[in-house]
């Protein structure tokens, strides 16, 4: 191409066709001119088909990580639910039950230290897009915004109720070792029952802390969940 070109400037330079050579020559210039828009608009238009493809990809990611947060919160939301009816009954009739229904106090406090779930959020398609920045370019700011909110705030916040639930529920697992191991409650005074008691309430009061705090989260997901 450049040869023939070069060809056609050569026989006008010859016949000394000087008018039409300039002429000539600007058009040229035009040609590679728009030759080089054209290919710089190809270069945007992949780049923004590519940049779709990254946010569609981004938001599939993240609607699929926060369906399987999701799950897993409620798991430890009716888990905390069932614990806290369980503190209801002792708060309101411990003293009734280990004098009267040990039998019965020894099931409700069985069922009360079988488990408790901490939550620990999926973030790899959020770690993804944040980590070279990516997630500033996607089109969709009202759901990166509330994405970042979740993740960044929300979810930090979860992670610090959730290692004080954690040291609770450590500290009476430990301290009350032999009802875990035995499925019984040993025999107690007066003011080690009230210790029991405490003991129990400040964990139900992290615990319920916590359950409110996971349920916030829930809302949050499901508003992203829609989008």
């Amino acid at each position: 191409m450049n040869k023939f070109f070069r060809k056609i400037r050569y026989n006008l330079m010859e016949k000394n066709k000087t008018g039409k050579y300039f002429k000539y020559a600007i058009g040229e210039i035009i040609l590679v001119v728009i030759g080089i828009l054209i290919a710089l608009s190809i270069n945007n238009w992949n780049e923004f088909r590519k940049q779709d493809i990254a946010e569609k990809e981004f938001i599939n990611g993240i609607k699929h990580d926060l369906t399987q947060d999701k799950e897993f919160i409620n798991l430890i939301i009716k888990r905390a639910e069932e614990n806290n009816s369980i503190y209801i009954i002792i708060n309101q009739e411990l003293i009734n039950y280990y004098n009267s229904n040990r039998q019965g106090l020894d099931s409700l406090l069985i069922e009360y230290f079988k488990s408790q779930g901490t939550f620990y959020p999926i973030s790899g398609s959020f770690q993804s897009a944040i980590s070279g920045n990516q997630i500033s370019k996607f089109k969709n700011k009202d759901f990166n915004n509330v994405v970042t909110k979740l993740y960044n705030s929300t979810y930090t916040r979860l992670l610090d109720n959730a290692e004080e639930v954690d040291n609770r529920w450590s500290y009476i697992n430990k301290k009350y070792s032999q009802i875990r191991r035995t499925g019984q409650i040993p025999n107690m005074s007066e003011s080690e029952l009230n210790e029991f008691h405490n003991d129990i309430f400040y964990h139900i009061q992290a615990l319920n802390y916590y359950r409110k705090n996971l349920s916030k989260a829930v809302m949050e997901i499901d508003k992203l969940l829609k989008q």
